[in-house]
């Protein structure tokens, strides 16, 4: 699996929009730990893999411009919206201070919690709730990201931001593909918008399952 991860990461290197910083955590992470049994041979190829719950692992291209996009920085506190295996607060917990992770579906939230520790990654901090509002109760945060298509980003999660923090999301829920739109908080009133391309994600749902 260590050379097929190194060709993986050797092949994402030629992405212009990509990060080496976070290459380097990403060659350190084992993906096929985050795949369902059985599909692990998958892990390494450049495509998202289903998941429990009709839920995917994203495209490992994805998942690196995502955090690119995020800029994280050592001492940043972020929020996720929408563990799923846990891949993404993995990636992110080697880049930031804290990831406080939310999970609307328990059978995931329980699966990526039990990996994560069993990984010893001990600065994620996995919530079971509806992400839909946010986690006011850890907020402000340095940084948010999104891992489901969004129609729109609430007006909350821009509250629950700290004035110069950045959102990343896929924008555009009903529209098959979406885009990653980085949300920057310039102050309290006022976000700047930038589109980085279109991708294509599960839904973001609101409520527990």
């Amino acid at each position: 699996m260590q050379g097929r991860r190194r060709m993986l990461i050797e092949k994402l290197a030629n992405n212009q929009m990509i990060d080496k910083k976070v290459l380097d955590v990403m060659s350190n992470i084992p993906r096929h730990n985050f795949v369902p049994t059985g599909l692990e041979s998958y892990a390494y190829e450049d495509k998202a893999v289903s998941i429990a719950s009709g839920q995917t692992i994203s495209q490992p291209t994805t998942v690196a411009i995502q955090t690119t996009l995020l800029e994280p920085q050592p001492n940043d506190i972020v929020l996720e919206l929408g563990t799923g295996s846990g891949y993404q607060a993995s990636i992110l917990s080697f880049l930031v201070k804290h990831v406080y992770s939310v999970e609307r579906i328990l059978e995931l939230h329980k699966s990526a919690t039990d990996l994560i520790n069993e990984l010893g990654y001990k600065n994620i901090t996995t919530i079971y709730d509806d992400g839909s509002t946010g986690a006011s109760e850890f907020s402000p945060f340095d940084k948010i990201i999104i891992t489901a298509a969004i129609e729109e980003i609430p007006e909350t999660l821009i509250r629950q931001l700290k004035i110069g923090g950045i959102i990343v999301a896929p924008v555009g829920y009903h529209t098959g593909t979406q885009i990653m739109q980085k949300i920057i908080k310039v102050s309290e009133t006022e976000t700047k918008t930038e589109n980085h391309g279109f991708f294509s994600f599960v839904p973001f749902k609101k409520g527990k399952e």
